[in-house]
């Protein structure tokens, strides 16, 4: 009698529609490496809910840091001006300008600045005019440039109810100083928007006319934010008093949602909500990190 052997069958790739890829069944069939595929979406999921990625932060810009594109990016509260897919330049009007920050802070004499806007404007090249002429040195234009820069980035790639457009070829008068790669202006964004958060969770004093909360005594704060508090009136808003001050205006937030956190600071017309704890309000040496390390805990304790 003869015996036909049957040829095993032919494990064919199966196409994920997911990624546009193909599998091989046998993959497929082992729980554990179908559970590590997943471990990715879960993971990118638990950093979309904590607020780690920048989902939606702004789809335009990062197309157009993908193509490498060059010219202004127009937003409801500001601009951004990239060369070769690159930040060069930020402006809004809820930030004091980087001549402001410049003088005020005595980096640079006013008089420098508009010498330098009136000869190398035209030319694009007013930065490089301060450092050839000797006006400021090189380094310190450019810490001042990037911390007015990630300011106004800061407002420029908030909540927009319009839709944003971009001129191709537009560049600023400034000139180029340091460009910032799109991915780092969006997760400094990002981080600011975070620390906001866990300093007071209500943005309402970020915008709003600012009043001083009615209390028996007068508050004891720190030097820097009796600085902000001289300044709220019931009219004023966060972004009026850094200008007043000639403060980056996302320090000047900073202040603002501790002196409301505390109870001292509301939005006008608002109604008045508790303060946090004395010990949560205080300043120090590093906000950044140990100021967000106390309230995460003390926040996450209530």
């Amino acid at each position: 009698m003869t015996t036909v052997r049957t040829p095993p069958a032919l494990e064919l790739a199966v196409r994920d529609k997911e990624r546009g890829t193909d599998r091989d069944t046998d993959h497929d069939r082992d729980p554990e490496n179908h559970e590590r595929d997943r471990e990715p979406d879960r993971q990118r999921d638990l950093e979309r809910e904590q607020g780690v990625v920048p989902v939606g932060l702004s789809p335009m810009l990062s197309r157009l840091a993908a193509e490498r594109a060059t010219g202004v990016l127009v937003r409801e509260r500001g601009v951004l001006y990239l060369c070769d897919g690159e930040v060069v330049h930020a402006e809004s009007p809820a930030t004091p300008s980087l001549d402001v920050l410049l003088t005020a802070r005595g980096v640079l004499a006013a008089e420098s600045w508009r010498e330098a806007v009136a000869e190398a404007g035209a030319r694009r090249r007013v930065g490089r005019f301060l450092v050839e002429r000797g006006r400021i040195a090189e380094g310190a234009l450019e810490l001042c440039h990037l911390g007015a820069l990630y300011d106004a980035a800061y407002f420029v790639l908030g909540p927009s109810s319009t839709p944003a457009r971009f001129r191709y070829g537009a560049a600023h008068w400034l000139g180029p100083v340091r460009p910032v790669p799109v991915a780092a202006v969006e997760r400094e964004t990002l981080r600011r928007r975070q620390l906001l958060h866990r300093v007071w969770p209500d943005p309402a004093t970020d915008t709003a006319p600012l009043a001083r909360a009615r209390r028996a005594a007068e508050p004891s704060v720190p030097l820097r934010q009796w600085a902000v508090l001289g300044r709220v009136d019931g009219l004023r808003t966060a972004s009026d008093i850094s200008l007043a001050l000639g403060r980056p205006a996302f320090h000047t937030l900073v202040d603002v949602r501790r002196l409301a956190a505390a109870g001292v600071v509301t939005a006008a017309n608002a109604p008045e909500r508790a303060p946090l704890p004395r010990e949560l309000t205080q300043p120090s040496a590093d906000p950044d990190v140990a100021l967000l390390r106390r309230l995460r805990d003390a926040l996450e304790a209530l």
